[in-house]
């Protein structure tokens, strides 16, 4: 039974670390609102996880990892056309920032320091250069069906038609005073959308 209620605590400090983090990052953060958060004394904190630092790197790698979850496997997949990945990649992160929507910005403040750090943690480059996406896009560009023979501008754009109104919440909201209902469900239409921008912008 002792061994059941540690791991409920320590589980219950790991989710308080992470929504806290995320909402403040590391600088804002201290070990007390974590403690807060979790329901417990910062002594029973300290008992867990030694430092801030320590609480933060098991975050980040948490996050990291949330992030690009199920990434290779979408680049990878031999099974999937090149239009399917992009509307597959589009509905894939949308779903997880509607349940997590300060992870953009709780990645980009955090990585912005040292961005080395991130790249060589986060091999992506290397992962999306060898892809099998990226093999379907080449040859969709050889055989004339692609009219940008850069990847890397089908990249940007998707990624920022998926992430810039999850970071641009606050404001958007503010403009248009929509509910968050209504909010959730603009972004919902977007998994429609976006892919449709998309391949309008590269298809023939």
């Amino acid at each position: 039974m002792k061994k059941t209620k540690d791991i409920s605590t320590e589980e219950r400090i790991k989710a308080a670390a992470r929504k806290v983090f995320h909402q403040k990052g590391f600088a804002g953060t201290r070990t007390r609102d974590i403690a807060e958060e979790a329901g417990i004394n910062h002594a029973m904190l300290n008992y867990y996880f030694r430092s801030k630092e320590k609480l933060f790197e098991m975050v980040m790698m948490e996050t990291m990892a949330q992030f690009f979850k199920g990434v290779n496997l979408m680049l990878n997949d031999e099974n999937t056309s090149l239009d399917e990945k992009i509307d597959l990649i589009v509905s894939n992160y949308v779903d997880l920032l509607l349940k997590e929507p300060e992870l953009p910005t709780f990645i980009l403040n955090e990585v912005r320091p040292n961005p080395q750090a991130f790249v060589e943690q986060n091999p992506i480059k290397e992962a999306l250069t060898h892809s099998v996406l990226t093999r379907q896009y080449a040859e969709a560009v050889a055989r004339g069906e692609v009219t940008e023979p850069n990847l890397m501008q089908a990249i940007l754009n998707v990624i920022g038609l998926v992430i810039f109104p999850f970071i641009a919440k606050p404001i958007l909201t503010s403009i248009i005073n929509i509910p968050e209902e209504q909010y959730k469900a603009l972004m919902l239409q977007r998994k429609t959308l976006i892919p449709q921008w998309i391949k309008a912008m590269l298809w023939k």
